[in-house]
């Protein structure tokens, strides 16, 4: 805390800084402090032990302007998912290009009305240059069966698209670096909902700290698009006792597409 100093009243800060670029249907938790600004290509580093607090770690805290145009548009046009493919060409932007095997963009209906995010490509995924086929991919398919629907029917995609090294977490500027074209591959799509697997898929669309444990099962809203987070596949593998929470989420969405739960995945 700064020394206090006699002088006039000071004027609060700008709230708007602080502002998500979404707001939840539900109470949301005290914004996370202040931190210095980090330079977008400059790599973070990590604290020695996790928060407990649910701080915004691992995702920039800055939302993209409102006014940037989306890669891949044209005259500020709506792209298309060719055009947002065409613009990340062959993706040097951050130091992931430097180990990766292939970029990993997405897959699916372009139409889709459900989206699937995720947080970023593994092995299995780098090797064939498609989101979510390994281990997490089968239980995904499972859900997205239980669901009523199939793996043609909806679109999956990733916040990064390329794998991190030994799978660790992506860091502040690589997801800095895809964002964009995570935002101009949904707004390419304009689906009616948006599933968010995990922390990094629902911290960096939403912009909010809380941990996704807490964050889980209430809808929220990213750019006029309902959203709902849940958990990770691969966390599910690890804590299978949480597949029913995960499962209660799923049928959430299913309501708002008509659809009558099925057997759970």
């Amino acid at each position: 805390m700064a020394e206090r100093r006699p002088g006039p009243p000071v004027s609060p800060p700008d709230s708007s800084r602080a502002a998500p670029v979404s707001r939840p249907l539900v109470d949301a938790p005290p914004p996370p402090r202040a931190e210095a600004p980090v330079a977008a290509r400059a790599p973070l580093s990590r604290p020695s032990a996790p928060s407990s607090a649910g701080m915004l770690l691992d995702v920039p805290r800055s939302s993209p302007g409102g006014t940037t145009a989306l890669p891949g548009s044209v005259d500020s046009e709506r792209p298309t998912l060719d055009q947002v493919r065409r613009e990340l060409g062959d993706c040097q932007r951050c130091k992931l290009c430097s180990g990766r095997k292939n970029i990993v963009f997405g897959t699916g209906n372009p139409r889709a009305e459900l989206v699937f995010v995720g947080e970023g490509p593994g092995e299995n995924e780098d090797l064939q240059g498609v989101p979510f086929v390994g281990a997490a991919g089968d239980l995904l398919t499972k859900m997205i069966e239980a669901m009523g629907f199939r793996r043609d029917d909806i679109y999956i995609c990733n916040v990064v698209k390329c794998r991190p090294p030994g799978n660790r977490n992506p860091e502040p500027d690589e997801i800095a670096a895809c964002e964009p074209f995570l935002r101009a591959q949904l707004a390419a799509i304009q689906p009616k909902v948006v599933v968010a697997l995990g922390k990094f898929a629902a911290q960096t669309l939403l912009r909010d700290s809380t941990p996704i444990t807490r964050m889980r099962g209430a809808w929220r809203v990213y750019e006029g698009i309902q959203l709902m987070p849940t958990f990770h596949p691969a966390y599910l593998l690890r804590n299978p006792a949480e597949k029913r929470k995960a499962w209660e989420d799923l049928q959430a969405v299913m309501k708002i597409f008509g659809k009558n739960p099925g057997s759970r995945a």
